[in-house]
């Protein structure tokens, strides 16, 4: 397990600034570990100190909670507050955040115990890709049985076809051999076989209206057939198909349901956004009661309750919950008292100053610069940026969100969009060029949308 300080430089990697934020989510991980070597009888009156996260948009207060569930391989899920008031009077069931934290970790489990059985599952898929690759007039078709085969089992015998000789076994043998070895070194990926496989319902049939949240699929499902169809597709889409059926094939799926409600129940964390939008900032009734109903209605999630999902009650007292708002409006101390003393940790996260924004664009593992070289490059286009280019970029962007929205480093998504965009209109694949990108390239390319965004405030 990562130390606090070890969570912090992992994080660094892909967050600038915001080292309180970052400090506090580190310490709620590293306690977790401690619980867990702690005794029964202590471990379970230790619940999560969860955390409320203040700040504008576009700082990282969602990037912080997705980065640090990826560091310990834990179950994640981001939601909404505003959406438990959308339909109806209370909206959507509270409780569809938990149900939602299992499908997660349920993915998290099952593709881990893929990986596990993925050499034996590789095999089986071969073994099925050479079959359907077989000649047709080389498989042996099945005879369809007759109503009395069904009825007298005596009788199932009467039509069988004559044995193949030693010879055209030989010959499916060696023909299976030669596939094989086509299949292996990938001659093979553009040809098109037959395959049944489960038909997707589209429609998952969900029922919402008044704080109900059903889905008359996962009802039924078990009860009626899985519908199947027939396709006609690639080798290589085939494989990924046929690779899943025989993974699932080797997987216990009960043994992953209960390890799936377990990593959830002690590792799941839950991202509340936008929690600012459900307080209640004047007195009276119409949709602040709703907001205050749905303040109500999350409280026993984060307090701890037992929640029921289609595999088996799940408890929440051991989730970490993230709650996140601007707070532009409305204040923290807006919330409930019962809510807001359930996130006793407050962290403030600061705006973007001019020099962060400047480092979000190289520094980060995933820096916004090094994303738009890469796309670039797949065109043969090498693109760089001077340092005086990269300071007027940042100095655009800090601009832009004093005098306008405040998005924080979303703008430099923005403002990169707008600088390169002759360039990405103009990419021909295989028509290598060097561009480089200085202060003037960057005055000359964004004079006209600077002078757009500022006429607004042009009285």
């Amino acid at each position: 397990m990562l130390t606090p300080k070890e969570i912090v430089e992992a994080l660094d990697k892909y967050i600038i600034g915001q080292d309180k934020a970052k400090r506090a989510v580190a310490v709620a991980l590293r306690n977790r570990y401690r619980r867990s070597l702690l005794d029964p009888d202590m471990r379970e009156e230790i619940t999560p100190k969860n955390i409320i996260m203040v700040g504008p948009t576009g700082v990282g207060k969602t990037e912080i909670a997705r980065r640090l569930a990826k560091l310990v391989d834990a179950p994640f899920i981001k939601v909404e507050a505003t959406k438990f008031t959308e339909v109806g009077y209370v909206g959507r069931d509270v409780d569809s955040m938990v149900r939602d934290l299992v499908d997660a970790s349920l993915r998290l489990v099952k593709e881990r115990k893929r990986e596990i059985v993925r050499v034996s599952a590789e095999i089986n898929t071969e073994r099925r890709l050479v079959e359907l690759l077989m000649p047709k007039q080389a498989r042996k078709k099945q005879a369809q049985p007759n109503i009395m085969q069904l009825l007298l089992p005596s009788a199932e015998n009467n039509n069988e076809e004559p044995e193949t000789t030693e010879t055209e076994k030989q010959e499916r043998i060696s023909k299976k051999h030669e596939l094989l070895n086509n299949l292996r070194n990938g001659s093979l990926e553009d040809v098109v076989v037959e395959i049944e496989v489960e038909e997707n319902n589209n429609a998952e049939g969900s029922m919402l209206a008044m704080g109900i949240d059903i889905n008359m699929g996962e009802i039924l499902g078990g009860m009626l057939p899985k519908k199947k169809k027939v396709r006609h597709i690639p080798v290589r889409e085939a494989r990924r198909i046929i690779l899943q059926e025989e993974s699932d094939k080797l997987i216990d799926m009960d043994d992953v349901i209960t390890e799936a409600l377990n990593k959830a129940e002690q590792d799941g964390i839950i991202f509340i956004d936008e929690i600012d939008k459900i307080t209640v900032t004047s007195q009276g009734a119409g949709v602040d009661v709703s907001r205050e109903g749905v303040q109500r209605d999350i409280l026993p999630i984060v307090e701890g309750s037992t929640v029921s999902t289609k595999y088996g009650p799940i408890k929440t007292d051991f989730m970490l919950f993230i709650a996140a708002g601007a707070f532009h409006v409305a204040k923290v101390s807006d919330l409930i008292p019962e809510l807001l003393g359930r996130f006793p940790i407050k962290v403030d996260l600061l705006p973007l100053t001019q020099e962060d924004l400047k480092r979000i664009l190289t520094q980060p593992d995933n820096a916004v610069i090094k994303q738009y070289k890469a796309l670039l490059k797949t065109e043969n286009i090498e693109l760089e940026f001077l340092d005086s280019a990269i300071e007027e970029i940042a100095k655009l962007a800090h601009e832009a969100n004093e005098t306008g929205d405040n998005i924080g480093a979303r703008r430099l998504h923005t403002i990169l969009e707008n600088l390169l965009e002759d360039v990405s209109f103009d990419a021909v694949c295989g028509v290598g060029r060097n561009i480089i990108v200085d202060v003037d390239y960057v005055k000359t390319h964004l004079s006209e949308s600077i002078e757009a965004d500022l006429q607004k405030y042009i009285l």
